[in-house]
């Protein structure tokens, strides 16, 4: 039997649900805790993860830096975000950071690479500090009218 990502998450997901039901009737947690852990798991199954979408040695060297400045920002692993980049031979390489479908970050690195490693440290702490800020409107705010993927 050959799995694919998708059957691979969903029979993981099943299993992390069901863990979290067996401990709540198993009266090891409370059932708020296990419902609090089923829902963290629906919500962001892989927590701390960094895509990495370049292309060019340039892109490749934002990335490695970036994620070496991330990862030294979000030491809990809170975060899953993906970098991607599209070469252009016109302004450079275009270069922008996700979180939740939201850029959180955006440029045009500039051809000479001496400068990638300042350009991705200040791409750390900027997108840290929009997502922080994503994250802080969204449990601030309610919506009868909007799902909380649509905030």
């Amino acid at each position: 039997m050959r799995f694919t990502y998708r059957s691979w998450l969903a029979a993981w997901m099943s299993l992390m649900c069901l863990s979290a039901v067996a401990d709540s009737n198993n009266g090891l947690n409370g059932s708020g805790e296990a419902a609090e852990r089923a829902r963290k798991v629906i919500e962001d199954p892989l927590p701390g993860v960094i895509v990495n979408r370049t292309v060019t040695v340039q892109g490749h060297d934002f990335y490695r830096f970036f994620s070496a400045w991330w990862r030294d920002t979000d030491e809990d692993g809170r975060y899953s975000i993906s970098v991607h980049e599209r070469p252009s031979a016109r302004w450079g390489s275009e270069v922008w950071v996700q979180y939740r479908r939201d850029r959180v970050f955006h440029i045009f690195l500039p051809p000479a690479r001496s400068r990638t490693r300042e350009i991705s440290r200040q791409a750390a702490e900027i997108a840290w500090e929009n997502i922080t800020q994503n994250e802080l409107q969204r449990a601030v705010y309610q919506s009868e009218d909007l799902g909380p993927e649509e905030m």
